[in-house]
Protein backbone atom coordinates (compact mmCIF):
# COMPACT_ATOMS: atom_id res chain seq x y z
CA UNK A 1 0.00 0.00 0.00
CA UNK A 2 1.35 3.33 -0.31
CA UNK A 3 3.45 4.89 2.22
CA UNK A 4 0.54 7.27 3.60
CA UNK A 5 -2.05 5.02 3.72
CA UNK A 6 -0.18 2.25 5.97
CA UNK A 7 -0.92 3.47 9.34
CA UNK A 8 -4.50 3.51 8.98
CA UNK A 9 -4.80 0.69 7.02
CA UNK A 10 -3.30 -1.40 10.01
CA UNK A 11 -5.35 0.59 12.44
CA UNK A 12 -8.35 -0.50 10.74
CA UNK A 13 -7.30 -4.03 10.63
CA UNK A 14 -6.56 -4.10 14.82
CA UNK A 15 -9.94 -2.42 15.44
CA UNK A 16 -11.67 -4.80 13.05
CA UNK A 17 -10.36 -8.51 14.54
CA UNK A 18 -8.99 -7.33 18.39
CA UNK A 19 -10.37 -4.28 19.40
CA UNK A 20 -10.71 -0.16 18.46
CA UNK A 21 -6.78 1.08 19.54
CA UNK A 22 -4.00 3.80 19.02
CA UNK A 23 -1.20 3.18 17.21
CA UNK A 24 2.48 4.25 16.60
CA UNK A 25 4.70 3.19 14.03
CA UNK A 26 8.12 3.97 13.79
CA UNK A 27 8.49 4.42 10.54
CA UNK A 28 5.85 4.08 7.89
CA UNK A 29 8.18 3.81 4.79
CA UNK A 30 9.62 0.61 6.21
CA UNK A 31 6.24 -0.76 7.82
CA UNK A 32 5.65 -4.21 7.05
CA UNK A 33 2.64 -6.17 8.27
CA UNK A 34 0.24 -8.50 7.69
CA UNK A 35 -2.80 -10.11 9.05
CA UNK A 36 -5.41 -13.30 8.58
CA UNK A 37 -8.63 -13.77 10.50
CA UNK A 38 -10.83 -16.73 10.49
CA UNK A 39 -14.27 -16.21 12.55
CA UNK A 40 -15.62 -19.06 13.89
CA UNK A 41 -18.59 -18.81 15.89
CA UNK A 42 -18.28 -15.74 18.79
CA UNK A 43 -14.38 -17.06 18.41
CA UNK A 44 -12.08 -15.10 16.36
CA UNK A 45 -8.23 -16.27 15.22
CA UNK A 46 -5.76 -13.99 14.32
CA UNK A 47 -2.80 -14.33 12.77
CA UNK A 48 -0.14 -11.31 12.94
CA UNK A 49 3.03 -10.49 11.21
CA UNK A 50 4.94 -6.75 11.69
CA UNK A 51 7.54 -4.70 12.26
CA UNK A 52 8.25 -2.90 15.36
CA UNK A 53 5.22 -0.70 16.47
CA UNK A 54 3.42 0.44 19.86
CA UNK A 55 -0.27 0.73 20.86
CA UNK A 56 -2.71 2.04 23.36
CA UNK A 57 -6.22 0.84 24.11
CA UNK A 58 -7.39 3.86 26.38
CA UNK A 59 -10.14 4.88 28.46
CA UNK A 60 -11.74 6.93 25.86
CA UNK A 61 -11.59 3.95 22.78
CA UNK A 62 -13.04 1.52 25.74
CA UNK A 63 -16.49 3.92 26.36
CA UNK A 64 -16.39 4.34 22.66
CA UNK A 65 -15.98 0.70 21.91
CA UNK A 66 -15.65 -2.78 24.11
CA UNK A 67 -16.35 -5.85 22.48
CA UNK A 68 -15.70 -7.55 26.22
CA UNK A 69 -12.98 -10.06 25.12
CA UNK A 70 -10.21 -11.79 26.98
CA UNK A 71 -7.49 -11.61 24.49
CA UNK A 72 -4.78 -15.13 24.24
CA UNK A 73 -1.74 -13.87 22.51
CA UNK A 74 0.59 -16.75 21.32
CA UNK A 75 4.00 -15.57 20.42
CA UNK A 76 5.74 -17.44 17.25
CA UNK A 77 8.65 -15.10 17.11
CA UNK A 78 10.12 -11.71 17.99
CA UNK A 79 8.71 -10.22 21.23
CA UNK A 80 6.09 -7.98 22.77
CA UNK A 81 5.70 -6.36 26.18
CA UNK A 82 2.09 -5.59 27.42
CA UNK A 83 0.98 -3.42 30.54
CA UNK A 84 -2.39 -3.70 31.70
CA UNK A 85 -3.82 -3.55 34.99
CA UNK A 86 -0.62 -2.44 36.86
CA UNK A 87 1.18 -5.94 35.65
CA UNK A 88 3.85 -5.43 32.88
CA UNK A 89 4.70 -8.82 30.61
CA UNK A 90 7.59 -8.90 28.08
CA UNK A 91 7.61 -12.69 26.50
CA UNK A 92 9.07 -14.30 23.12
CA UNK A 93 8.15 -17.18 21.31
CA UNK A 94 7.08 -20.03 22.85
CA UNK A 95 5.35 -17.67 25.61
CA UNK A 96 1.80 -16.38 25.72
CA UNK A 97 0.33 -13.23 27.38
CA UNK A 98 -3.84 -12.91 28.59
CA UNK A 99 -4.68 -9.35 27.99
CA UNK A 100 -8.54 -7.80 28.82
CA UNK A 101 -10.45 -5.37 26.19
CA UNK A 102 -12.39 -3.52 28.70
CA UNK A 103 -8.81 -2.09 30.72
CA UNK A 104 -6.67 0.28 29.08
CA UNK A 105 -3.83 -1.38 27.76
CA UNK A 106 -0.20 -0.46 26.53
CA UNK A 107 1.67 -3.00 24.39
CA UNK A 108 4.71 -2.79 21.98
CA UNK A 109 5.79 -5.38 19.54
CA UNK A 110 9.18 -5.86 17.80
CA UNK A 111 11.51 -4.98 20.49
CA UNK A 112 15.18 -3.99 19.21
CA UNK A 113 13.68 -3.04 16.25
CA UNK A 114 13.02 -6.73 15.06
CA UNK A 115 9.48 -7.77 13.44
CA UNK A 116 7.27 -10.02 15.67
CA UNK A 117 4.61 -12.89 14.78
CA UNK A 118 1.61 -13.06 17.25
CA UNK A 119 -1.76 -15.73 17.07
CA UNK A 120 -4.53 -13.51 18.82
CA UNK A 121 -7.28 -15.13 19.80
CA UNK A 122 -9.95 -13.05 21.10
CA UNK A 123 -12.37 -14.86 23.85
CA UNK A 124 -15.86 -13.62 24.52
CA UNK A 125 -16.30 -13.23 28.58
CA UNK A 126 -18.93 -15.80 28.83
CA UNK A 127 -16.95 -18.04 26.95
CA UNK A 128 -14.38 -19.34 29.75
CA UNK A 129 -16.06 -20.62 32.36
CA UNK A 130 -13.74 -19.85 34.43
CA UNK A 131 -13.61 -17.66 37.80
CA UNK A 132 -12.47 -14.09 36.85
CA UNK A 133 -11.05 -12.92 39.87
CA UNK A 134 -8.19 -16.23 38.77
CA UNK A 135 -8.42 -15.05 35.04
CA UNK A 136 -7.54 -11.81 36.33
CA UNK A 137 -4.12 -12.96 37.96
CA UNK A 138 -3.25 -14.15 34.66
CA UNK A 139 -3.30 -10.41 32.95
CA UNK A 140 -0.26 -8.76 31.74
CA UNK A 141 1.69 -12.04 33.40
CA UNK A 142 4.33 -14.36 31.08
CA UNK A 143 2.78 -17.48 30.21
CA UNK A 144 4.72 -20.68 28.85
CA UNK A 145 3.35 -22.17 26.12
CA UNK A 146 6.22 -24.21 25.01
CA UNK A 147 4.69 -27.68 26.39
CA UNK A 148 1.73 -29.47 27.72
CA UNK A 149 -1.60 -27.57 26.84
CA UNK A 150 0.22 -24.52 25.94
CA UNK A 151 1.84 -26.29 23.37
CA UNK A 152 -1.20 -28.44 22.11
CA UNK A 153 -3.39 -25.18 21.93
CA UNK A 154 -0.59 -23.32 19.97
CA UNK A 155 -0.25 -26.38 17.36
CA UNK A 156 -4.06 -26.61 17.18
CA UNK A 157 -4.36 -22.68 16.44
CA UNK A 158 -1.59 -22.50 13.76
CA UNK A 159 -3.37 -25.63 12.20
CA UNK A 160 -6.53 -23.72 11.22
CA UNK A 161 -5.30 -21.08 9.12
CA UNK A 162 -3.72 -24.16 6.92
CA UNK A 163 -6.66 -26.05 6.91
CA UNK A 164 -9.65 -23.34 7.40
CA UNK A 165 -10.21 -22.84 3.53
CA UNK A 166 -11.19 -26.89 3.53
CA UNK A 167 -13.88 -26.38 6.39
CA UNK A 168 -17.84 -25.84 6.27
CA UNK A 169 -19.35 -23.21 8.27
CA UNK A 170 -20.48 -25.93 10.33
CA UNK A 171 -17.39 -27.11 10.83
CA UNK A 172 -15.61 -23.85 11.50
CA UNK A 173 -18.13 -24.08 14.57
CA UNK A 174 -17.02 -26.87 15.89
CA UNK A 175 -13.29 -26.09 15.27
CA UNK A 176 -14.14 -22.47 17.56
CA UNK A 177 -15.64 -24.71 20.19
CA UNK A 178 -12.72 -26.70 19.97
CA UNK A 179 -10.26 -23.98 20.27
CA UNK A 180 -12.63 -22.54 23.16
CA UNK A 181 -12.28 -25.74 25.28
CA UNK A 182 -8.51 -25.35 24.95
CA UNK A 183 -7.53 -22.37 25.92
CA UNK A 184 -10.38 -22.55 28.54
CA UNK A 185 -8.49 -25.51 29.42
CA UNK A 186 -4.84 -23.92 29.01
CA UNK A 187 -6.30 -20.91 31.43
CA UNK A 188 -7.65 -23.24 33.76
CA UNK A 189 -4.45 -25.15 34.79
CA UNK A 190 -2.28 -21.84 35.12
CA UNK A 191 -5.39 -20.79 37.47
CA UNK A 192 -5.51 -24.29 39.45
CA UNK A 193 -8.96 -24.71 38.25
CA UNK A 194 -8.88 -27.86 35.64
CA UNK A 195 -10.73 -29.96 37.72
CA UNK A 196 -13.73 -27.46 37.85
CA UNK A 197 -14.03 -27.98 34.48
CA UNK A 198 -17.03 -29.93 32.52
CA UNK A 199 -16.41 -33.42 32.23
CA UNK A 200 -16.60 -32.53 28.54
CA UNK A 201 -14.54 -30.31 28.04
CA UNK A 202 -12.01 -32.43 30.07
CA UNK A 203 -12.36 -35.18 28.03
CA UNK A 204 -11.78 -32.72 24.74
CA UNK A 205 -8.40 -31.52 26.14
CA UNK A 206 -7.38 -34.91 26.81
CA UNK A 207 -8.50 -36.26 23.14
CA UNK A 208 -6.28 -33.53 21.79
CA UNK A 209 -3.15 -33.93 24.10
CA UNK A 210 -3.62 -37.74 23.04
CA UNK A 211 -3.70 -36.69 19.31
CA UNK A 212 -0.73 -34.48 19.79
CA UNK A 213 1.20 -37.59 21.63
CA UNK A 214 0.19 -39.63 18.58
CA UNK A 215 1.93 -37.66 15.78
CA UNK A 216 4.82 -36.96 17.67
CA UNK A 217 5.09 -40.84 17.93
CA UNK A 218 4.83 -42.57 14.95
CA UNK A 219 7.70 -43.43 14.52
CA UNK A 220 8.10 -45.48 17.14
CA UNK A 221 7.72 -48.86 16.42
CA UNK A 222 6.36 -49.24 19.76
CA UNK A 223 3.63 -46.88 19.60
CA UNK A 224 0.31 -48.65 20.85
CA UNK A 225 -2.92 -47.95 22.94
CA UNK A 226 -1.16 -49.57 25.85
CA UNK A 227 1.84 -47.12 25.71
CA UNK A 228 -0.90 -44.27 24.45
CA UNK A 229 -2.57 -44.67 27.91
CA UNK A 230 -0.02 -45.23 30.39
CA UNK A 231 2.08 -41.75 28.71
CA UNK A 232 -1.19 -39.98 29.84
CA UNK A 233 -1.98 -41.85 32.95
CA UNK A 234 -5.77 -43.99 32.18
CA UNK A 235 -6.75 -46.70 31.93
CA UNK A 236 -6.87 -48.76 28.17
CA UNK A 237 -10.83 -48.80 28.84
CA UNK A 238 -10.57 -45.11 28.97
CA UNK A 239 -8.55 -44.75 26.06
CA UNK A 240 -11.28 -46.73 23.94
CA UNK A 241 -14.11 -44.62 25.47
CA UNK A 242 -12.53 -41.39 24.87
CA UNK A 243 -12.24 -42.42 20.80
CA UNK A 244 -15.55 -43.90 20.69
CA UNK A 245 -17.23 -41.13 19.22
CA UNK A 246 -15.11 -40.79 16.48
CA UNK A 247 -15.83 -44.34 15.17
CA UNK A 248 -11.95 -45.30 14.86
CA UNK A 249 -10.48 -47.46 17.21
CA UNK A 250 -6.93 -46.29 19.03
CA UNK A 251 -5.18 -48.66 17.23
CA UNK A 252 -6.70 -48.29 13.99
CA UNK A 253 -5.93 -44.36 13.92
CA UNK A 254 -2.38 -45.14 14.62
CA UNK A 255 -2.34 -47.23 11.39
CA UNK A 256 -3.71 -44.33 9.30
CA UNK A 257 -1.95 -41.95 10.17
CA UNK A 258 1.26 -43.88 9.89
CA UNK A 259 -0.32 -44.64 6.14
CA UNK A 260 -0.87 -41.52 5.02
CA UNK A 261 2.61 -40.45 6.04
CA UNK A 262 4.13 -43.14 3.81
CA UNK A 263 2.18 -42.74 1.17
CA UNK A 264 2.88 -39.23 1.13
CA UNK A 265 6.56 -40.34 1.27
CA UNK A 266 6.41 -42.13 -1.22
CA UNK A 267 4.99 -39.79 -3.61
CA UNK A 268 7.79 -37.43 -2.59
CA UNK A 269 10.39 -37.01 -5.36
CA UNK A 270 13.24 -35.83 -3.05
CA UNK A 271 12.83 -39.62 -1.09
CA UNK A 272 12.62 -41.83 -4.53
CA UNK A 273 15.61 -43.47 -3.83
CA UNK A 274 15.09 -44.12 -0.08
CA UNK A 275 13.97 -47.96 0.00
CA UNK A 276 10.08 -49.00 0.85
CA UNK A 277 11.21 -50.84 3.97
CA UNK A 278 12.94 -47.68 5.23
CA UNK A 279 10.37 -45.17 4.68
CA UNK A 280 7.99 -47.98 6.46
CA UNK A 281 10.70 -48.14 9.34
CA UNK A 282 11.14 -44.62 9.78
CA UNK A 283 7.09 -44.07 10.38
CA UNK A 284 6.88 -46.98 12.79
CA UNK A 285 6.30 -49.94 10.42
CA UNK A 286 8.69 -52.70 11.81
CA UNK A 287 7.86 -55.10 9.24
CA UNK A 288 7.75 -54.83 5.95
CA UNK A 289 5.51 -57.63 4.89
CA UNK A 290 3.10 -56.21 7.41
CA UNK A 291 3.57 -52.90 5.61
CA UNK A 292 3.07 -53.34 2.16
CA UNK A 293 -0.16 -55.41 3.22
CA UNK A 294 -1.59 -52.76 5.59
CA UNK A 295 -0.88 -50.31 2.30
CA UNK A 296 -2.50 -52.06 -0.22
CA UNK A 297 -5.78 -52.77 2.07
CA UNK A 298 -5.96 -48.58 2.70
CA UNK A 299 -5.52 -47.82 -1.19
CA UNK A 300 -6.03 -50.72 -3.10
CA UNK A 301 -2.65 -50.54 -4.51
CA UNK A 302 1.18 -52.27 -3.51
CA UNK A 303 3.80 -49.61 -2.32
CA UNK A 304 6.22 -49.97 -5.07
CA UNK A 305 3.15 -49.55 -7.96
CA UNK A 306 1.70 -46.05 -5.96
CA UNK A 307 5.61 -45.03 -6.08
CA UNK A 308 5.60 -45.75 -9.96
CA UNK A 309 2.68 -43.91 -10.35
CA UNK A 310 3.39 -41.06 -8.26
CA UNK A 311 6.59 -40.70 -9.86
CA UNK A 312 4.85 -40.86 -13.43
CA UNK A 313 2.67 -38.11 -12.44
CA UNK A 314 5.40 -35.85 -11.14
CA UNK A 315 7.19 -36.05 -14.14
CA UNK A 316 4.31 -35.19 -16.31
CA UNK A 317 3.88 -31.38 -14.29
CA UNK A 318 1.27 -33.16 -12.36
CA UNK A 319 0.90 -32.38 -8.21
CA UNK A 320 -0.85 -35.10 -6.71
CA UNK A 321 -3.91 -35.36 -5.18
CA UNK A 322 -2.51 -37.28 -2.42
CA UNK A 323 1.02 -35.02 -1.77
CA UNK A 324 1.14 -33.71 2.17
CA UNK A 325 3.13 -31.66 3.89
CA UNK A 326 6.47 -33.42 5.22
Amino acid sequence: MPVADRGDRWHDVIASTVAPTRLAIEDAATFRARADTLHMGGLTASWFSHTTLRSWRTPALIRRSDPGHYCLALMQKGSMWVTQRRNEAEFGAGEAVLFDSSHPLVAGTGLRHRGAEVLILSLPRQTLVLPQNGLDRLIATPLDARRGMGAVLTRFVASLAEEADACTGPELQRLGGMAVELATAYLAQRIGAFEALPARSRAGVLRERIDAFIDGSLGDADLSPRTVAEHHGISLRSLYALFEPRGEGVAASIRRRRLELCRADLARPALRHRPIHAIAAHRGFGNAEVFSRAFKAAYGIGPRAFRQQAQRAAGAGLLPAYDVPP
